[in-house]
């Protein structure tokens, strides 16, 4: 499947959403539409912070979020997070995933990122041994404050 990566529009999110409902996402819970519009619109005037979408065979397989920020450490060198990736159940396995990655990662490079990091819940082995597969390493320690 050929796929195109592109900013997400207002008229993908009823497919982003329908990705989020996935049982091991947020436990298959998703915001409603206005909602999503509405963070929609204040995600898209944050510099560098994107929700894109992954397109394949005229349908949206794939989505991920992504955040490069300028630092004041590491001499100025800016880096970057990746967020909320999910990719359509019917179909995982035919690398859909590791290309939103690769793509994710090569505009980190073109932004000369010195780091890209993203999170997986404990209990997401598979998603774990995804993100290793493509070379991400366990590296300190996640810490949580739920407020």
């Amino acid at each position: 499947m050929t796929l195109q990566v592109r900013p997400a529009e207002k008229a993908d999110l009823p497919a982003v959403l329908n990705l989020y409902r996935q049982p091991d996402l947020d436990d298959g819970e998703a915001l409603t539409l206005e909602a999503a519009q509405q963070l929609l619109a204040k995600i898209q005037t944050y510099p560098s912070y994107q929700l894109y979408v992954a397109e394949g065979a005229g349908q949206i397989v794939g989505t991920f979020t992504l955040l490069i920020m300028d630092n004041l450490i590491h001499g100025g060198t800016p880096s970057a997070v990746v967020e909320a990736v999910a990719v359509d159940p019917q179909c995982q396995g035919q690398g859909i995933g590791r290309e939103m990655m690769a793509w994710a990662i090569a505009q980190c490079r073109q932004a000369h990122c010195y780091k890209v990091t993203l999170s997986a819940h404990l209990k997401r082995d598979r998603a774990h041994r995804f993100y290793e597969s493509l070379g991400f390493t366990k590296h300190g320690y996640s810490f949580l404050l739920e407020v």
